[in-house]
């Protein structure tokens, strides 16, 4: 490992944060003065939770406070009605002002879970760039900032790049996101003396475009820290599963399942996920990932309690973990569990048990959970489902209040009636 001067940087460096440093000398030395800097991440506002794919970079703010400076939670109130076209390959769905503001209004709790805000020097700020980008003028915009970016420059950004490359369109206003992005840092420079902007490796062009900007136009120093981009041991997205997206909030994702993500993740995966999003000491994360056949399934129970509690809370840690005990080890009905219910209606007709599975979030689609009930993955109260056209009715609850639905080994649900 690089031998730095600054607790932010050796923290990053031994827990696998660093990716890439612009003038890494500089900032270790300004970080290493004692006094605070500040330093920002976007967060587009897009869905009304960010997932796990998000965690890496809000726990970056949080070890940044931690060690003693001022991180900005920038929301991106104007530049979601743009869309970032890094990594995708389609535009994003254009979302109404309405949208962005339901989104905002959510995605602000997830980051009280993790920082402290407040008017003090090393207390976390919360601001919209839509404050000034909903103010610009366009004419004086393209003017004033448009000479410092070159069309041939910005073709070789990997946004663009790799998306022309699969021969699939960029719009004009995508094209557009890089500068607004550049804009942003230079703004928060100037109304925040924001020094640094952290992100994932995939926005090293935006970051050193928006230091250029600065250099250019106020004749100051920023500067770029990056993140690897995190996939899982099989190659996967990070944040990504075969039931969907991993939400942070518990709106869009129960605590327990929340809690099973953790718990299910691969074995290659343990230890880096404890460096990256714990807090756990490094000599405990040495002892865990070291275990060794079962054994490492305690290591995955202490990933998910720690990962639940810094997410959700302690209250929701220890009541998902008695869940998945009850469940998998005495055979019984967690309370945590996801639950549904069914209409009495539904109830007396008989409702087909695909699309009672399809509600209770345990298959993405009516052929998935064909192929789970043919496998005989499919289970009523750990009775395997014989067949897809069942229905569930009176009988299947006999006399009971709730049964339990199950997708495999891993994933369960409650159905009460009513």
């Amino acid at each position: 490992m690089t031998q730095y001067q600054s607790e932010f940087l050796q923290h990053l460096d031994e827990r696998g944060f660093l990716h890439q440093l612009t003038n890494a000398e500089a900032v270790d030395k300004q970080l290493a003065t004692g006094a605070p800097m500040t330093a920002y991440i976007g967060f587009d506002l897009t869905a009304p939770s960010l997932h796990v794919g998000s965690l890496l970079q809000i726990m970056l703010l949080r070890h940044f406070q931690q060690c003693g400076h001022r991180p900005i939670v920038l929301m991106g109130g104007g530049t979601t009605k743009v869309g970032d076209p890094s990594g995708k390959d389609e535009s994003r769905k254009m979302l109404t002002q309405d949208d962005i503001d339901f989104n905002k209004a959510n995605i602000k709790k997830i980051f009280e879970q993790f920082l402290t805000f407040g008017d003090g020097p090393t207390d976390a700020i919360m601001v919209d760039n839509a404050d000034w980008l909903e103010d610009l003028s366009y004419i004086d915009f393209l003017r004033d900032i448009g000479p410092h970016f070159t069309i041939n420059r910005m073709m070789t950004f990997d946004s663009v790049k790799l998306r022309l490359e699969r021969e699939q369109p960029l719009t004009f206003l995508e094209f557009n996101y890089m500068i607004l992005q550049a804009y942003d840092f230079m703004e928060l420079s100037r109304r925040f003396d924001c020094k640094i902007q952290l992100g994932g490796s995939d926005q090293w062009g935006n970051i050193v475009n928006g230091m250029e900007l600065a250099r250019r136009m106020d004749g100051k120093e920023l500067f770029g820290i990056t993140s690897p981009l995190i996939t899982t041991a099989d190659g996967g997205k990070m944040g990504k599963t075969a039931q969907g997206a991993v939400w942070l909030n518990e709106e869009q994702l129960s605590h327990y399942d929340y809690w099973q993500f953790w718990r299910n993740v691969q074995d290659a995966d343990v230890g880096r996920f404890l460096r990256l999003f714990t807090e756990l000491p490094m000599d405990e994360i040495k002892r865990l990932e070291s275990l060794e056949g079962s054994a490492i399934n305690d290591a995955k129970k202490i990933l998910a309690d720690h990962c639940t509690a810094l997410c959700r809370g302690e209250d929701a840690a220890k009541a998902a973990a008695e869940t998945a005990i009850k469940t998998f080890e005495q055979g019984q009905l967690g309370g945590d569990l996801p639950t549904f219910s069914i209409s009495d209606a539904d109830l007396a007709a008989g409702k087909a048990i695909l699309d009672v599975f399809m509600d209770a979030k345990l298959g993405q689609s009516k052929k998935e959970i064909r192929r789970l009930i043919d496998q005989g993955g499919a289970k009523i109260n750990d009775v395997a489902v014989a067949d897809a056209n069942v229905a569930v009715n009176e009988t299947t609850f006999d006399g009971a209040d709730q049964i339990k639905l199950s997708a495999g080994k891993k994933r369960h649900a409650i159905l009460k009636r009513g």
